[in-house]
């Protein structure tokens, strides 16, 4: 397998050293200028590019196209909202890990909407970054369930009490069984909870998730937890 690449986006030259450390010295990485990517062997996750503000960022994004963008929400020029939001709408194939030093209602309502695949305080473990990279590449969301929990509790007075007929539509090319594992997604529930729920494997419920998202063109489950409440299949509270 090839390594996971990354691009770092931080105003700050010592933010962008440490998050290079960590996520090099991870188990099985090295830094990027160290191995070839055509070589047997591959680290796990590499450094591919550094961008020290909103506009550079985006650039190398286009031209590098990454697997993982890590960027800062207060990036100078554009800030990282706004690249988010830029590298979805030209849906280019980097998903995004936003990492800010609050941790606001607003803002994480702001980093879904934009696109973002991931929400990370820059306090959080090493160990959470590593595994919210993974996560983030492999095409899953990381925004802790009573983050996304509390963001949705608090809007539920803007959704519609009766969701029109076109947003259920989009539902229509689901399964039943589909329609259930999204349920469970929306609840913050995790592939293997969702398998001991189920009575399934992992595997399978995983094969699920991807076919809801696919079905759904959806990027991850961010976007899958917050279709399933515009369409009324899921309920805050319910």
């Amino acid at each position: 397998m090839r390594p996971l690449r990354v691009l770092l986006a931080d105003a700050a030259p010592l933010q962008r050293a440490g998050l290079r450390t960590v996520l090099t010295t991870a188990h099985g990485a090295v830094p990027d200028r160290t191995i070839s990517e055509d070589r047997p062997g591959p680290a796990e996750i590499v450094v591919a590019g550094e961008a020290g503000d909103g506009a550079e960022a985006l650039d190398l994004a286009r031209r590098l196209l990454p697997d993982v963008l890590i960027a800062d929400v207060g990036l100078p020029r554009l800030d990282g909202l706004a690249v988010t939001r830029a590298i979805t709408e030209a849906r280019l194939a980097v998903r995004v890990l936003v990492l800010t030093e609050r941790d606001t209602d607003d803002e994480v309502v702001a980093a879904v909407t934009a696109g973002a695949s991931g929400y990370l305080c820059k306090d959080a473990p090493h160990q959470e970054l590593i595994a919210a990279v993974r996560a983030v590449a492999s095409g899953g969301a990381v925004i802790a369930p009573q983050v996304l929990a509390r963001v949705l509790a608090r809007l539920a007075g803007a959704l519609p009490t009766e969701p029109d007929a076109a947003a259920a539509a989009r539902l229509g090319p689901l399964t039943g069984r589909e329609r259930e594992v999204l349920i469970h997604v929306a609840r913050g529930r995790s592939n293997g909870e969702i398998a001991a729920i189920l009575g399934v494997s992992e595997t399978t419920v995983k094969t699920h998730v991807g076919h809801v998202l696919t079905k759904l063109r959806l990027r991850d489950r961010t976007q899958a937890v917050v279709l399933a409440y515009e369409t009324g299949l899921v309920r805050p509270g319910a």
